[in-house]
């Protein structure tokens, strides 16, 4: 009986961590990402069309909000914020990976694109 009642107490701890992300808190991060997206579609379709900003510079300012929103996702909604140090360094590794790769690709097809025009 004790046996129960000390898994009962560690299941109250373990959801105890993750109390953090209440009501107040969804709708803060909701409004973040709400706000970032108003924000590209401000680019996509008042911004680049007027000539205000450049499609090269777009592309970089694209990608850099939407790896604001993949770390709001990542952090709140899949609960990353609240997990161990060792997972949060593990999948950050490889987020830095990726963003990595981005960047070589844009690099790549800046390089392809300039060499190599279509005839």
């Amino acid at each position: 009986m004790s046996e129960l009642h000390t898994d009962h107490a560690h299941g109250e701890h373990a959801h105890g961590e993750h109390a953090g992300l209440d009501k107040k808190k969804i709708w803060q991060v909701f409004g973040i990402l709400l706000a970032i997206t108003v924000i590209e579609f401000i680019i996509a379709l008042w911004a680049i069309p007027g000539k205000h900003m450049s499609q090269h510079v777009g592309n970089y300012v694209y990608i850099a909000l939407t790896l604001m929103k993949a770390f709001y996702i990542v952090a709140y909604f899949m609960h990353l914020k609240y997990e161990k140090v060792g997972l949060q360094l593990c999948v950050s590794v490889v987020f830095i990976f990726i963003l990595y790769f981005i960047v070589l690709m844009l690099i790549e097809g800046g390089y392809l694109h300039i060499h190599m025009p279509l005839v």
